[in-house]
């Protein structure tokens, strides 16, 4: 764990939402029932000049600053109400060169791990980023020399990898946090906050536009360098303390009891499972989507945290570890397999589910891969868990030229400067799993064949909300002759549709489930058990 500097140990208590919090609670949380967690709240401060964060104390309370000393072999430290963070240019004496091997680029962090893995068996080294799209990196350490990097591009290049990329940025100054205490002004790249009440509000500004706005949050704060030439500011706060911040804004306001309780359980799980995603930048979670959105001690509820106390430490369990506890909003009536839209290793636990009220127990789950199937499938509304929900079943349409701009765009973040092409002709659905997923998309077009799989699907053409579809295409009747135009995608589901449906949950607990019960629901063979360090470490 992070040393954090300057906390205070003495108990002091705030109340919110019904919750005491103790800045010893900190401290003690670091039993391993409780770890704490590195989570960056803002993960690329300094990537634009107009960049500023304001920190708080609570009215009444004093920050604590601590930072190294001009000549770094000591802790400064320094008192203050109100810090604010701005940016200044620190000009070189040489340019930087920063240059990476990117391996691959991927819409999640699930699909960038099995390309990992991959690369690795292949005998190199890798490392995950996220800069926007989740990325593969040669490991950093290991082809420190530009001739190693040019080595292994072309020689990977060469045996057809021509999604490889040489990223190169020469860097003429480097920009460093500033921040004014009292009559002093310090530049430094990485200082810790803490607070004597135990709260920090953080303000984030960018472009002159109010990100976040005095969101409190407990624990400790470091604003340090990632792996992006700018910096991340990172919230050390305990496990239990950080589910309060995610289970309201994941399962909502309204959620039923039993259905808040599940999340808390997933919430929880989740982020046990999910500590080496930001290794690269040496935090390991971020607040939003990527993971689970997280936003500090802003709109807690009572009833969430009444949910999140009543299953304390209790987390699922597959062969002694936490397993990936994924959810998403909606199924459309089916759960995914956890291959059904990544690579990698299969998960046991996320097998796909029939997502019906009342779902026989021998019918846990259905194969609609065949088309007529699907048709019927996706015809029907009746009987699901998500039953009123906009998202259970919808319709978007295409033109082939908003489909060709999409997949064109698509190419480009994928790191592809090689394919190149005028016009979608047709686009044909070639692989289907049985959960009725499509696994391989076909667009053929004026210089041939691309394939699309998986997840990668939504990201490379727009109307789908999920990989949960069908097509339809759409003819315009010129004199004798139909031309094709563009296509309906018909579908159901919103987001990947692996683990628990939230919408799903909802009904589940207004029909009497058990939080546990709605986890057997959605989640095959897995255990709820207590925290043990076993799981996570």
């Amino acid at each position: 764990m992070l040393k954090n500097f300057g906390i205070i140990r003495q108990t002091v208590f705030v109340t919110i939402c019904s919750f005491t919090l103790t800045v010893g609670e900190i401290v003690q949380a670091q039993a391993e029932s409780n770890p704490i967690l590195k989570i960056g709240i803002v993960q690329r401060f300094g990537e634009r000049s107009q960049d500023r964060l304001t920190i708080k104390a609570p009215s009444g309370g004093k920050l604590t600053i601590s930072f190294p000393s001009a000549d770094g072999k000591s802790i400064q430290t320094v008192n203050s109400d109100r810090l604010v963070i701005d940016l200044a240019a620190q000009p070189l004496t040489q340019p930087i060169l920063e240059e990476k091997l990117v391996l691959s680029n991927h819409r999640s962090f699930e699909n960038a791990a099995a390309s990992a893995l991959q690369w690795n068996q292949k005998g190199i080294q890798t490392e995950i980023a996220q800069p926007r799209r989740w990325q593969v990196w040669a490991k950093r350490d290991l082809y420190d020399s530009m001739l190693l990097r040019y080595l292994a591009f072309y020689a990977l290049r060469s045996q057809g990898n021509f999604t490889v990329q040489l990223d190169r940025r020469i860097l003429p100054q480097k920009a460093i946090p500033t921040f004014t205490v009292g009559d002093f002004k310090y530049n430094r790249d990485r200082l810790d906050v803490s607070s004597s009440a135990g709260i920090v509000e953080v303000s984030y500004q960018r472009e002159n536009k109010a990100e976040i706005s005095n969101r409190p949050y407990a624990g400790t704060l470091r604003l340090q360098p990632n792996a992006h030439q700018s910096f991340t500011l990172v919230n050390n706060v305990p496990l239990e303390t950080y589910v309060r911040g995610v289970v309201p804004h994941e399962i909502g306001y309204q959620a039923p009891y039993a259905a808040v309780q599940a999340q808390a359980v997933l919430a929880r799980t989740y982020a046990l499972a999910s500590l080496h995603r930001f290794k690269a930048d040496d935090y390991q979670l971020c607040a939003d989507t990527q993971c689970q959105v997280y936003r500090g001690l802003e709109d807690t509820t009572e009833v969430a945290d009444r949910a999140i106390n009543d299953t304390k430490n209790l987390v699922l369990i597959y062969n002694n570890r936490a397993i990936d506890a994924l959810y998403s909003s909606t199924t459309g009536g089916i759960t995914a397999n956890y291959n059904d839209l990544w690579d990698g290793t299969p998960r046991p636990y996320l097998q796909s589910v029939l997502d019906l009220a009342n779902r026989p127990e021998n019918q846990r789950s259905a194969n609609i891969a065949d088309d007529k199937n699907l048709k019927a499938f996706l015809e029907r509304q009746d009987g699901f868990n998500e039953v009123g929900w906009r998202t259970l079943r919808w319709r978007k349409t295409g033109t082939l030229d908003e489909l060709q701009i999409s997949l064109q765009k698509f190419l480009r973040f994928s790191g592809d400067n090689i394919t190149s092409f005028n016009a979608i002709k047709q686009l044909q659905v070639t692989k289907r799993s049985p959960s009725g997923r499509v696994l391989e998309m076909e667009a053929t077009t004026d210089t041939g064949k691309i394939t699309v799989k998986k997840d990668e699907i939504i990201d490379a053409f727009d109307p789908p909300d999920s990989t949960f579809f069908r097509l339809e295409p759409i003819y315009q009747e010129q004199g004798k002759e139909k031309i094709l135009t563009g296509y309906t995608f018909i579908g159901g589901g919103l987001g990947h549709g692996v683990g628990m449906s939230q919408t799903g949950s909802y009904n589940l607990a207004k029909m009497g489930f058990t939080y546990d019960r709605i986890l057997n629901f959605y989640y095959t063979n897995a255990q709820l058990q207590k925290l043990r360090p076993e799981h996570y470490q």
